[in-house]
């Protein structure tokens, strides 16, 4: 399950990576560019942080075959996917909840504390997308008013209290990404979004 679901994020950030970069109407290089940064930027920071190296995708090619997948399927299905914002939005939430989960895993390997663990999931889901959108001249969404980063914390604080019970992994894996992906389908419908400071 853990390795399905690192597959499955991994296609779905090089398609969000993709379909930005085709919005912006860069060539296919830089499009290809943009996958390939938003799906492996933030486990490539997270290893070099935990001293995990060489990083993953280097060591496995499938990484790279999925990323490779996920820029094709942008480009072919670029004029069926109309609405841009919303396959972006979709694929960028799966992304979300599954790379959280990866993150927090590689933490829990390395024994680290839970607090560093969630901080590397968070890090792991966001800061790919963090990359992508400055190289797509955006200010990142972590950095504006919609819920993001916060989720990876409070999906991280899940993980952590229903592990505590003894949970069937698998089970644990799906309650918690399940409840990430809800929460931002949920904050993005009802425009949950924190406050933002002003200049007194």
């Amino acid at each position: 399950m853990f390795s399905l679901l690192d597959f499955i994020g991994t296609v779905a950030f090089a398609l969000s990576g993709a379909l930005t970069a085709i919005n912006k109407k860069l060539d296919p290089f830089g499009v290809f560019i943009i996958a390939f940064v938003t799906a492996v930027g933030g486990g490539t920071l997270r290893d070099i942080m935990i001293g995990r190296t060489p990083v993953s995708w280097m060591l496995d090619l499938r990484y790279v075959y999925l990323i490779i997948f996920g820029f094709i399927l942008a480009i072919i299905f670029r004029k069926k996917l109309d609405r841009f914002r919303k396959s972006l939005f979709l694929f960028d939430t799966i992304g979300l909840g599954v790379f959280t989960l990866i993150g927090l895993e590689r933490g829990i390997i390395f024994g680290l504390h839970p607090v560093i663990c969630i901080a590397l999931g968070t890090m792991t889901a966001c800061f790919g997308g963090v990359i992508r959108d400055i190289l797509c001249n955006e200010i990142p969404v972590i950095f504006r008013r919609e819920i993001y980063a916060t989720i990876c914390i409070f999906g991280g604080i899940v993980f952590f209290a229903l592990k505590e019970i003894n949970l069937n992994q698998d089970v644990l894996y799906i309650i918690t990404s399940s409840v990430m992906i809800s929460m931002r389908l949920f904050a993005v419908k009802y425009k949950w979004y924190l406050p933002t400071l002003h200049k007194a």
